[in-house]
């Protein structure tokens, strides 16, 4: 079998936000734009961001992050512009950090086309 690599899709129907949200807030690297996708280096994986005539986001996350330093990586978003989610049903920290049973701390955020991003920090 050949080698394989995993490639993650997210859709937008607003491609000019989505450029400049996973560009210069989030700091993905743009490779390529076409009439169908934008195309990201996302740390050696490919991230597709599909240009959709409209889009219903889903309830769910769509794509995460593992960071080792959660703190620092909020910080960095939010000076950006990036707002984080807080839910009324999870016991969240200030910055909008869930803290699951076994340690490990989860914090949620959404793209300009409403889709739900993560970082995770496992322990």
């Amino acid at each position: 079998m050949s080698e394989r690599r995993p490639i993650s899709f997210i859709a937008t129907a607003q491609p000019d936000l989505a450029k400049s949200f996973y560009r210069d807030a989030v700091g993905l690297t743009l490779l390529d734009v076409s009439p169908f996708a934008l195309v990201f280096d996302d740390k050696g994986q490919m991230l597709r961001v599909q240009i959709v005539d409209a889009l219903l986001p889903p309830p769910y996350t769509v794509h995460g992050w593992q960071v080792s330093d959660m703190r620092s990586e909020i910080t960095k978003l939010v000076s950006k512009g990036i707002e984080f989610l807080k839910f009324e049903h999870m016991e969240q920290d200030a910055l909008g950090i869930w803290t699951t049973p076994n340690g490990d701390k989860i914090a949620w955020f959404k793209d300009p086309c409403g889709n739900t991003l993560s970082l995770t920090e496992f322990t």
